[in-house]
């Protein structure tokens, strides 16, 4: 039976490590829009812009029951420059 992922331990397993490094690989890739967003926590984003990875990796934190393979594949196709 698979185990639920957590808030807290999700970033730190090797899932997390995982979808991270595949996270900045396609930030570090020409083929993906992966520009920064818009936050309003000016005290966590002085900018006011959220990094790509920051974004998705907090998503996957919030939603536990979510698969990281294949929301990062579904992010890859919606992010790739055509």
């Amino acid at each position: 039976m698979a185990l639920m992922k957590t808030r807290i331990t999700f970033a730190d397993s090797d899932e997390g490590e995982q979808s991270k490094q595949k996270l900045k690989q396609m930030v570090a890739s020409s083929l993906y829009n992966t520009t920064a967003t818009y936050s309003a926590n000016s005290s966590l984003y002085p900018d006011n812009l959220m990094p790509f990875i920051d974004k998705h990796m907090n998503y996957l934190i919030s939603h536990p029951l979510l698969d990281p393979v294949k929301y990062i594949a579904n992010i890859k196709l919606m992010t790739k420059l055509r």
